[in-house]
């Protein structure tokens, strides 16, 4: 008989911990990898793990450097565990490459994000003794490679699915043309399948992935991809990110109208209120498009809520031009809104640019984000008394509490609730706090 440590019959599945960084779209790149990884079970926690992936985003400033720094914290845990492998994957590891593994020795496998349906082959290439490398943009689909979704494991209400990929906008801000490659949509077929798949696993809602999924063209567009999901039993809500205003065609805004399972919520990015600005950041609309295009969806649907995306400090921006972008937001009233301080990207055109003085775009910062948050919070307070409709995510942290998400992608305490998780539930909104409303079920 063979000795119980090396026996397989007595060895247990390995344990895999997934560090995922930035958008949706990583965390459904994430959830992928690891389906597709046979014979491991996640863990929340590194130094428990067999296997580390830093599944990486490229977007926020000194992206790279705070990977290094994270994988110079993991090295150690090789010396406790000769057997752990360290990967990297997304669009850190696009970009940087071979230089990963030249500055950390440490690392088994860098895999980009077109890539990673190869990754059960790259684990097994290191579990033999070598390294593994996979930034290429294939030819093939990665997702004809992927598992199916189906499964009798129970899952989150909630999920990401995947439908597009990769921009052409260039804007000369932004490094996905770069990391993520040319606009690829998924076939219409493969979308619903894959949503039927979620459904049967538990899943009530589900947000379509792009990084301009509103360029979607596999097969259909995004309003008869949102139409034909609608039609799939037991799908109760479907939203839809992140899109360019370009890109918003008309019936796409009558979706809004005729499809009841196209949640009231809208996150379309702007990035500036200045037309001088959004010239140089390459954005194709102006200021005054986009306000005409806000109120072509408010049209057909008033209650939608807003949100979108600012960039302060673009090279060049003067205060006049700062000026134009808070009177976009005074006009436009988000719900929702994230704003950051231009920071370069290396190989992007605005990177050689002249760059604005560090304290007068913080300057700049704090103010358009304390416009930001007195909208937000004047919007929720205005739901107060309100009757709304609560996908339940899981419980709260008070007894007999839970906690999920409106229509308007709040979230909302319900007390003394009654409703399971998966159950869609209308309650009447009592209270709003800073980042969330408390609700009664009625």
């Amino acid at each position: 008989m063979s000795d119980t440590k090396t026996d397989p019959k007595t060895i247990g599945p390995k344990k895999l911990f997934i560090k995922t960084y930035g958008c949706q779209m990583n965390v459904y790149d994430s959830e992928r990898m690891a389906e597709s990884l046979e014979g491991y079970v996640q863990t929340d926690t590194a130094e428990d793990a067999d296997m580390i992936l830093l599944n990486t985003c490229h977007i926020r400033e000194k992206a790279a450097e705070k990977v290094y720094s994270e994988l110079g914290r993991m090295k150690p845990l090789k010396e406790l565990n000769p057997d752990l492998k360290i990967g990297v994957t997304g669009c850190v590891a696009q970009a940087e490459g071979e230089e990963i593994m030249r500055r950390q020795p440490a690392v088994d496998l860098v895999v980009g994000p077109q890539s990673y349906h190869r990754l059960p082959q790259m684990e097994a290439r290191v579990r033999a003794g070598h390294t593994a490398l996979d930034t290429d943009f294939p030819e093939e689909d990665k997702f004809n490679h992927l598992k199916g979704r189906g499964g009798k494991a129970k899952r989150a209400p909630a999920a990401f699915l995947t439908v597009q990929e990769g921009c052409d906008k260039f804007c000369a801000f932004c490094v996905v043309p770069y990391t993520r490659g040319a606009e690829v949509s998924r076939p219409a077929e493969r979308v619903v399948r894959e949503a039927q798949e979620l459904v049967e696993r538990g899943v009530r809602e589900v947000t379509l992935l792009g990084q301009n999924v509103n360029a979607y063209h596999g097969g259909m567009t995004l309003a008869q991809l949102i139409r034909a999901l609608a039609k799939v039993d037991g799908l109760e809500r479907i939203r839809y990110t992140t899109s360019h205003p370009n890109d918003m065609d008309d019936d796409l805004i009558a979706a809004h109208a005729d499809t009841d399972k196209l949640m009231p919520y809208l996150h379309l990015p702007v990035q500036s209120g200045s037309d001088k600005i959004l010239k140089r950041m390459n954005r194709s609309h102006t200021a005054e498009s986009y306000l005409r295009l806000i109120e072509r969806i408010r049209a057909v649907r008033p209650d939608i809520m807003m949100s979108g995306d600012f960039i302060v400090g673009f090279p060049e921006e003067t205060e006049a031009d700062f000026q134009a972008t808070m009177d976009l937001v005074e006009e436009v009233n988000y719900g929702y809104a994230y704003s950051f301080k231009y920071s370069t990207r290396p190989g992007t055109p605005a990177a050689t640019r002249a760059q604005v003085d560090p304290a007068e775009a913080d300057e700049r910062l704090q103010r358009l984000q304390a416009l930001i948050t007195r909208q937000q919070r004047a919007i929720q307070e205005g739901m107060v008394g309100r009757d709304l409709s609560v996908l339940v995510e899981k419980a709260g942290r008070k007894g007999g509490q839970m906690l999920g998400k409106s229509e308007y992608l709040h979230a909302v305490h319900i007390e003394d609730a009654t409703a399971q998780i998966g159950d869609v539930v209308p309650v009447r909104i009592t209270k709003a706090m800073t980042n969330s409303l408390t609700a009664q079920q009625i």
